[in-house]
């Protein structure tokens, strides 16, 4: 490839468009071979990236970030900003499915919401004080972000943005605010909710996927980040209810060497064993019982909360004494 393409994906991020390839003298062919051999990897209609850097980048926010890049240069869409999942996936706030979601803009004029070209169009107003600079690109800040995920995506999502965006240092006034300029926008019924549940003391979106399901058994109020110890061992627990505490495992617990994945089951069934001892119950909860496990996950944790009632009661004022200080964990 020439020298002068080189130079110019440099400043593009590693991308180029077919507009640019050509102006530099490479025909469609010599392109169609580029891409055949890897060195270019189409990321869409008429822009490439470099083969190694795609290769290199990683999968749920360098990649995405990459595809919102690629729009970028060829969009012709006035005034806009990325928003949705691109802004959310940008400002570390998760997606439902990274890897494979669409780029969303929001635009003040557009018929109606509609996709083209793997590129989202929401006729969705915004005020310029809620977009900002992103590595140098538009997009709608985390307060407007994480109700637009509620909007799209529904509660679960939803919740996972608001608590990312608490997280990130907004306010629930904040998305408040937000939510009363949308007042009249479809979905408003469960922005409301996500703002009301939301909890900072998620850690991951995985545990607020975790917690929106424990909602659903109508048990009561999930509190996170639950710390416990004896003078000698403490573990934080995701987050309970009462006496039935709630632990979310996700893909990285268990590394793929089976000897690590061994000694990673050992020590994780010696903390649970550490946790019972209190006298409570630990159910456990997969990515998979948020998904396609949702309804047999519902009535299998209503058991475990059943019985845990039933053998332990609900009050936990006998753990006062093993109770860490929230303190603790920011230290630890």
């Amino acid at each position: 490839m020439y020298l002068p393409a080189f130079a110019l994906m440099h400043r593009q991020h590693g991308l180029i468009s077919h507009r640019q390839l050509a102006a530099l003298g490479l025909v469609r062919g010599e392109i169609e071979r580029l891409v055949r051999s890897g060195r270019l990897v189409r990321v869409r209609r008429g822009v490439y990236a470099d083969g190694e850097a795609w290769e290199a980048a990683e999968p749920y926010r360098a990649r995405p970030l990459l595809r919102v890049r690629a729009a970028a240069i060829s969009l012709r869409a006035p005034s806009y900003v990325f928003s949705h999942d691109s802004s959310s996936i940008a400002l570390g706030m998760g997606a439902p499915s990274p890897t494979t979601a669409l780029v969303h803009i929001s635009r003040h004029k557009v018929h109606g919401d509609a996709e083209r070209a793997g590129i989202k169009h929401h006729r969705a107003p915004f005020r310029e004080q809620d977009a900002s600079d992103v590595e140098g690109l538009r997009m709608l800040g985390p307060a407007r972000t994480a109700l637009d995920m509620a909007r799209e995506h529904g509660r679960a999502p939803g919740l996972a943005a608001c608590d990312a965006a608490l997280r990130g240092g907004v306010t629930r006034e904040q998305m408040t605010r937000v939510l009363d300029e949308m007042s009249c926008w479809p979905g408003s019924t469960i922005m409301r909710w996500c703002i009301e549940h939301a909890d900072p003391g998620a850690e991951s979106y995985l545990e607020s996927q975790g917690r929106e399901l424990v909602l659903e058994l109508g048990i009561g109020r999930p509190r996170t980040q639950l710390g416990l110890g004896d003078g000698r061992r403490e573990v934080w627990i995701d987050f309970h209810v009462g006496r039935q505490m709630f632990e979310v495992d996700g893909l990285g617990k268990y590394p793929d060497d089976p000897v690590q994945a061994r000694a990673a089951l050992r020590r994780e069934k010696d903390r649970q064993d550490f946790i019972s001892g209190f006298k409570v119950g630990v159910a456990r909860i997969t990515a998979y019982d948020c998904g396609p496990g949702r309804a047999a996950a519902l009535a299998r944790l209503r058991r475990e909360h059943d019985e845990t009632c039933r053998l332990f009661g609900t009050a936990i004022d006998d753990l006062a004494p093993f109770i860490l200080a929230p303190e603790r964990r920011r230290l630890a």
